[in-house]
């Protein structure tokens, strides 16, 4: 009888431990996802800065032509600056926590060609 009550009182510290460590699994879970949502972000500055480069290369607008390379819910979270045949693309990533997107901004350059 002895035997059983102790397995009885293992299996319930179990539980215990699990939930006093969910909010760490939890912390855990969204820190990667944040790194994720960042690197998606700078891989998305990226092929916006090279698609507005290669826009200016053809005389169009490059700032159309960045704003036309980002998926929908990045539209409203990017800056483009052109400047003469060079294209700076700023995109702020989606965060959970207020500021920390605009700490992890990411930021990406292209270049056109020489100047004309």
């Amino acid at each position: 009888m002895n035997l059983l009550l102790r397995a009885g009182e293992e299996r319930g510290q179990s539980v215990v431990e699990f939930v006093a460590l969910l909010p760490l699994f939890v912390a855990v879970a969204l820190a990667i996802l944040q790194a994720l949502a960042a690197g998606a972000a700078e891989e998305l500055a990226d092929h916006a800065a090279q698609s507005a480069a290669v826009a200016l290369a053809q005389g169009r607008d490059g700032a159309a032509a960045a704003r036309a390379a980002l998926p929908g819910w990045a539209r409203d979270r990017f800056e483009v600056e052109v400047s003469r045949t060079r294209v700076t693309v700023r995109l702020t990533p989606p965060s959970l926590l207020p500021g920390l997107g605009r700490r992890l901004r990411a930021t990406a350059t292209a270049d056109a060609g020489p100047d004309a």
